[in-house]
């Protein structure tokens, strides 16, 4: 189940706002921090990726004018990633497509009943794998 939803939502966001699912995850990670900006390894955390996947996903956002990387002025051998405001703007844009997929895959099939069942499991299991 997880693969095919990893799928739907990497192909859709690629259609809708051309980039891979990866790129978006990152965009959004750093548009929720504060000034927009995170670890190298606080973001590699967050969007569940590997140092290496998220330094190339990072230096393809760079590339694109997307995110700006800079050394932790506290910690030298530390990298930050900051959302510039082109980012910012692209993220703003691919949004709305991105919610849509997502309430289409999970939401749209599932009666309102089905919605409240399916959040009271997730609740459950969250707290039990949080245990």
């Amino acid at each position: 189940m997880r693969a095919a939803l990893e799928s739907r939502i990497e192909r859709d966001t690629q259609r809708s706002a051309g980039m891979p699912h990866a790129y978006y995850l990152v965009l959004a990670m750093l548009s929720e921090a504060e000034d927009r900006t995170l670890r190298m390894s606080q973001l590699a955390e967050f969007a569940q990726m590997s140092q290496s996947r998220l330094s190339h996903a990072v230096a393809r956002l760079e590339e694109s004018g997307w995110v700006k990387r800079r050394s932790a002025p506290e910690d030298r051998r530390g990298q930050l990633a900051t959302l510039t405001d082109a980012g910012w703007e692209v993220l703003v844009a691919a949004a709305p497509a991105h919610a849509e997929t997502v309430r289409s895959i999970m939401f749209d099939c599932l009666s309102a009943e089905q919605v409240r069942q399916l959040t009271e499991i997730c609740a459950i299991v969250l707290k039990r794998a949080e245990d």
